[in-house]
């Protein structure tokens, strides 16, 4: 964990000081004012990120509970694509955290684990949580320029993700069990990731393309398989 913090932080320095270096243009206004004006300005960010998590595809009896938060921060690097630069290419890096909170209790056995419904039993808790290094891949529309830093945008791409480390909890009767990386999750995630808003603050979706759990994961006693996937829905904020 220490190892991707450091590596994120040094990838970032780095990407900001090469914006930095890029060449101004000085333009001579009325009145002897000057404006320094960057030509070839990009739209490098770091992002901030606040979700709900959903879960799609749920086996039958499975219900969410609570509420299902995701943190998601990291640092874009802008590629324009054009002349007028209002569309360009991001490729970034970054970490997620998010928990799920649902009814479907995850116990270990002596080969493997056991997937069961909860019901008719009291608990306080019962989630799992994921953390991620993420690498969001978008194609970016924005109507900034080189003087406006208020812009519309949208941006749309996918997100690749590595999941370094997992745990569930469950609170409750008759026994609390606590377990960390259970090897039944898949490991890489990816989905469709979509932004859209006004200046620093915008709409945020991700939609997963794949199954949070491997495809042999079973619920107990009804063998019906446990395909459920990640939609999240939320807010992202921009910071130049």
């Amino acid at each position: 964990m220490r190892h991707l913090v450091f590596l994120f932080f040094v990838l970032s320095i780095w990407t900001v000081s090469a914006q930095n270096s890029e060449d101004f243009v000085i333009n001579t206004k009325k009145n002897d004012s000057i404006t320094i004006v960057d030509n070839d300005y990009r739209e490098d960010q770091f992002y901030v990120s606040v979700t709900y998590n959903l879960l799609g595809n749920k086996p039958d009896n499975v219900s969410q509970n609570g509420f299902s938060s995701g943190f998601h921060f990291g640092f874009i690097r802008d590629m324009p694509l054009n002349k007028k630069r209002n569309v360009g290419l991001g490729i970034g890096i970054g970490l997620s955290s998010n928990s799920y909170n649902q009814t479907l209790l995850i116990s270990e056995m002596d080969i493997g684990y056991d997937y069961s419904v909860i019901e008719d039993v009291a608990f306080s808790k019962n989630k799992f949580t994921t953390y991620l290094v993420e690498f969001p891949i978008e194609l970016r529309w924005r109507t900034s320029t080189a003087k406006e830093f208020d812009f519309w945008r949208i941006y749309s791409g996918i997100k690749l993700g590595y999941v370094f480390y997992n745990t569930s909890k469950f609170r409750g009767s008759p026994n609390d069990v606590s377990l960390s990386n259970i090897s039944d999750l898949n490991r890489f995630q990816y989905g469709l990731s979509l932004s859209a808003g006004y200046s620093n603050v915008n709409f945020y979706l991700y939609y997963a393309l794949n199954t949070i759990f491997d495809s042999n994961v079973q619920v107990s006693g009804s063998g019906e398989q446990v395909d459920m996937n990640t939609i999240k829905i939320g807010l992202i904020f921009y910071i130049l």
